[in-house]
């Protein structure tokens, strides 16, 4: 495969940071899905190399010569309880690519079998997460949300033990670093504050390097993966993106989405809605995810606490401020995010608190009369200011035409304060307001078609619909549609 060379930095911790373990062969590999655009912006040639040898190098069959591969130790909250011990279960850091910019890119099998870390487990991944975190990541990053990304898929030709036997498969990783908020605390919980500052400094130089030259380096490195976390949680809220499992180990210490196991879109909107089938208690509904964003970067602050001073007062002040600027950060980009959504762009002419008051008011009539989340604020950016012979299609989604023509009628209100043309206004929205998300009831079909038949056409049909996810794509209707009642899926499931 030419141009690919991997390094490996990581190595350079030292060992208590990982555990050297190659990936286990498998019966029969097969290449499903390979991410030629994610290629080539990895320098990687896919083009001339023979796909016998692609389908081993992502099947972990084959380790490529200047590869040297390792699992990741790391420990975790999981629903709120510490678990010391997790680590790369099942997954196999490959090492990192350095790109053209002289930036980096870290790659990573994931279902290649068991691990020091692997409890028990068979370290290996069934066919349908693999496709559910090849499509969804994708999707994420088609709708400019910071992600973990898809290069390759493999079936394996073997079967995995789960509540039955399924058909195994292999999916490539891409981030810009899979380091954990619980790699830092697998360190902190243990007292090796040596390792924590090797690992910050290790996150500085890969992913924060403009933090470097600060007064206080750990102090701005913090702050900045604050940033990104409220930037990235208010991301996922305005396209109705709920994560659910948002634990420790499962958040990026680098500010991107990563492990996409019992994630969903919302179809129907919902304040608290789960899928997760093991969130039983709610912990990590759609309306939680801004308060566990917190609680997560609170466990890492106290990681870090010996970083920020010498005096453990002076250092928890200091984190309990950029803690505060978390909240302050995510609710000016909730409220940046829903006012583009909604085409409020006179924003010096009206107050935030009008703003976000009249956003929540149509959350509410949203979740009071089971609106579909995404075509509600589809067809709202099709809508005319002055005019309303256009609104029968969002009056559809409403029971109560009453509440929602009430609100119309104060949007409208609103947009006299505007100064663009309906159409310049709605071409905005309309780029921030996907037709097509990734819907439950799509994701399972082409998982079943998959696991039952082997027919990946399925998947190739939506993976295609959602490489385009604001443009109207004739003849694809069907995808942008809401389950219908025998459709719904009700629950989401985890990968292990």
């Amino acid at each position: 495969m030419k141009n690919l060379r991997f390094k490996n930095s990581y190595l350079l911790l030292g060992e208590a940071f990982y555990h050297k373990c190659k990936p286990s062969p498998v019966a029969e590999p097969e290449l499903i899905a390979l991410n030629r655009p994610l290629a080539t912006s990895l320098d990687i040639d896919v083009e001339t190399t023979d796909q016998a040898f692609l389908t081993d190098i992502f099947s972990g069959n084959k380790v490529h010569q200047s590869c040297q591969p390792l699992a990741m130790a790391y420990a975790g909250h999981q629903f709120g309880n510490f678990n010391p011990q997790l680590g790369d279960g099942r997954a196999i850091y490959l090492g990192e690519i350095e790109l053209a910019d002289g930036s980096t890119s870290d790659l990573q099998l994931k279902g290649s079998g068991p691990t020091r870390y692997s409890r028990n487990g068979d370290g290996r991944a069934a066919l349908g997460p693999v496709l559910r975190e090849y499509l969804l990541s994708e999707a994420m990053f088609c709708l400019n949300v910071p992600t973990t990304r898809a290069l390759a898929a493999v079936t394996t030709g073997e079967q995995v033990a789960r509540e039955r036997y399924l058909p195994g498969a292999v999916i490539t990783r891409v981030a810009s670093s899979f380091i954990r908020v619980g790699s830092f605390e697998y360190f902190a919980r243990q007292g090796d504050q040596l390792s924590v500052k090797k690992l910050a400094d290790y996150m500085i130089g890969r992913n924060y390097p403009q933090t470097a030259e600060a007064e206080r380096p750990y102090l701005a490195f913090f702050e900045a993966v604050v940033l990104r976390q409220a930037r990235l949680i208010a991301k996922w809220m305005q396209l109705g993106f709920i994560h659910g499992v948002m634990n420790t180990d499962n958040m990026s210490v680098a500010g991107e989405t990563i492990d996409y196991g019992p994630c969903a879109f919302m179809d129907y909107f919902n304040h608290r809605q789960v899928y997760s089938s093991i969130d039983r208690q709610g912990r990590y509904a759609y309306t939680m995810q801004p308060d566990i964003g917190l609680w997560n970067l609170s466990r890492l602050a106290e990681s870090l606490l010996p970083l920020f001073a010498a005096e453990p007062e002076t250092a928890v002040k200091l984190a309990q401020d950029i803690l505060q600027s978390y909240l302050n950060a995510y609710a000016s980009e909730w409220l940046a995010g829903f006012r583009d959504k909604c085409g409020l762009t006179a924003v010096s002419a009206v107050t935030a608190a009008d703003d976000k008051a009249l956003l929540e008011a149509l959350l509410d009539i949203m979740a009071d009369n089971k609106a579909d989340f995404t075509l509600t604020f589809y067809y709202l950016s099709k809508l005319d200011a002055d005019v309303t012979d256009k609104d029968s299609a969002l009056l559809s989604l409403f029971s109560d035409h009453s509440a929602i023509n009430g609100w119309l009628q104060n949007w409208r209100q609103r947009l006299m304060l505007e100064k663009h043309s309906d159409r310049e206004r709605q071409c905005a929205m309309q780029q921030v307001n996907p037709v097509y998300i990734p819907r439950n009831h799509q994701i399972e079909a082409v998982i079943k078609a998959a696991q039952d038949n082997n027919d990946f056409t399925p998947f190739h049909s939506l993976y295609e619909v959602l490489q385009k996810p604001f443009e109207y794509q004739p003849g694809r209707e069907q995808y942008s549609q809401p389950p219908s009642p025998q459709q719904v899926v009700l629950q989401t499931f985890c990968g292990t």
